[in-house]
């Protein structure tokens, strides 16, 4: 960063400068100050030279902030080179103002400006003329992450996507990926800016995002139609239930047009309804992960939509949602071999019977997390044992009927379990822990918090599965 390129700074600065500042409005309005680049000390034999790295104020104007932190750039110089001429050699100019760094390859700093988030890469825009090429080279700028509370994040997304449309007007055509959870001031209006500028989107990640409404995500999936991947966790306000004239019209386009979202997460959508799901299982139906949890308003009822227009999904998770009952698992079966993953927890009308269509139908689960359903004892756990012998991962924690009779089964069928959760067991003792020690081998991940069993019990499992982590309350095994 010679001075040499700090000079040619200000032929970039009205581009580098204006976007440098209406980010950094959103966090700081501090200045930085000019220090001196270099410092030298002559005497008559020999002079000695100290190289420093430039402030970025020697190359900023004067007024710039930093960009959304809420700290400004100002860094001291820092000593990085000494060098001692040789007496009566004549010293170049260049000689003297050039910075290690400098010495680097163009391809050297996008290696390490690709592992700088958004706002980071911005402030190495506004260093030097050099920088600010590389930084804003097309490669670096297929993912946009500005996480946590940024203010005016609405208007942060329309600087930076109005700066990335430069070469290509009104669209970014890099931009693959927009992460922006926990913004909570984003609004509808920064979320049209995504939609309108950025064709080429496969992910958007908006968890928290408490204030975008049905209508923005709906512009979203209209102009992006490579989305795969949505996460809307948190939002309240996305619904897609409204059965008002106004929204009709605003679905209408959709009907016959197949959305390529594959991975939903609507975890915490409070507000969604059967309708709502139905709607969206019947225009997302290449679905193969969908994750409701806490959507406490979804019935059985929605459970059948979702399996006649979303066969192919792999990983269903329903758990804390209260009105989900037996009924729903025999829909949930339907998807056949298809699913991997299941996550029923503390769904407190489940029981044997709904336990018993999932393993008969399902029998290439590897995952099931049944905690806190209380219908659940030794013959479900016998049935799933048996349907499902490759199943690697079960959480049966607070299911107070499932006893040693359960765990033996279990661990003479499933030899390839990793991770076993009983957590709060009241039924379980040393006897069963000892017998799915003796038969899993390759059990990594063990709990018994809040069980009765013995020290002597984990100290036969620790001997019998040395990788095992066991996750107990005994305060006398260590």
């Amino acid at each position: 960063m010679g001075a040499s390129q700090g000079k040619q700074s200000g032929s970039e600065g009205k581009g580098s400068s204006s976007i440098s500042s209406d980010l950094s409005s959103s966090t700081d309005q501090t200045s930085t100050k000019a220090q001196k680049n270099v410092a030298t000390s002559e005497d008559s034999d020999v002079s000695m030279r100290t190289l420093s790295t430039p402030s970025p104020a020697l190359i900023l104007p004067r007024s710039s902030p930093a960009l959304f932190n809420g700290s400004s750039v100002s860094f001291a110089p820092e000593t990085v080179g000494l060098t001692y001429p040789q007496r009566g050699m004549c010293q170049s100019k260049d000689q003297h103002q050039g910075a290690p760094i400098d010495m680097l390859p163009d391809h050297a700093f996008l290696q390490i400006f690709a592992h700088l988030p958004t706002n980071q890469l911005c402030r190495c825009a506004r260093v030097c003329r050099r920088w600010y090429n590389l930084a804003w080279d097309p490669r670096l700028w297929r993912t946009v992450r500005l996480t946590g509370d940024v203010a005016h994040v609405d208007r942060a997304l329309r600087v930076l996507t109005r700066r990335l449309c430069q070469d290509t007007p009104n669209v970014c055509l890099t931009v693959e990926m927009v992460v922006l959870n926990g913004c909570r001031r984003l609004t509808d209006r920064g979320l049209y800016t995504v939609a309108q500028c950025c064709p080429e989107l496969r992910r958007l990640d908006l968890a928290g995002c408490y204030n975008v409404s049905n209508e923005a995500v709906f512009e979203v999936v209209s102009r992006c139609p490579n989305l795969e991947h949505l996460d809307v966790s948190g939002c309240s306000k996305v619904t897609c239930i409204s059965l008002t004239r106004e929204a009709s019209i605003k679905l209408s386009p959709l009907h016959g047009q197949q959305i390529s979202i594959r991975y939903l997460d609507m975890s915490d959508c409070f507000a969604l309804e059967d309708e709502g799901l139905h709607i969206i299982a019947a225009h997302c139906t290449q679905l193969t992960h969908l994750y409701l949890r806490r959507c406490v308003r979804l019935t059985d009822e929605g459970l059948r939509f979702l399996v006649i227009y979303c066969p192919a999904v792999r990983e269903l998770s329903v758990s804390d949602c209260r009105f989900i009952s037996d009924f729903g698992l025999r829909e949930i079966a339907k998807l056949d071999v298809h699913l991997r993953y299941l996550s029923i927890a503390h769904c407190g009308r489940i029981t044997d019977v709904g336990v018993r269509y999932i393993a008969k139908y399902c029998s290439r689960l590897r995952y099931l997390n049944a905690r806190g359903c209380e219908g659940l004892t030794d013959h479900g756990i016998e049935h799933l044992a048996k349907s499902c012998p490759k199943l690697k991962s079960l959480d049966i924690g607070k299911c107070p009927l499932v006893s040693d009779a359960g765990l033996e089964v279990l661990a003479l069928n499933c030899f390839n379990l990793k991770r076993l959760s009983l957590k709060a067991c009241e039924s379980i003792t040393g006897r069963g822990l000892q017998v799915v020690a003796a038969n899993c081998f390759d059990l990594q991940l063990l709990n018994v918090q809040d069980c009765d069993v013995s020290l002597d019990a984990l100290r036969f499992v620790k001997r019998h599965c040395k990788r095992c982590i066991i996750e107990h309350t005994n305060p006398a095994f260590f």
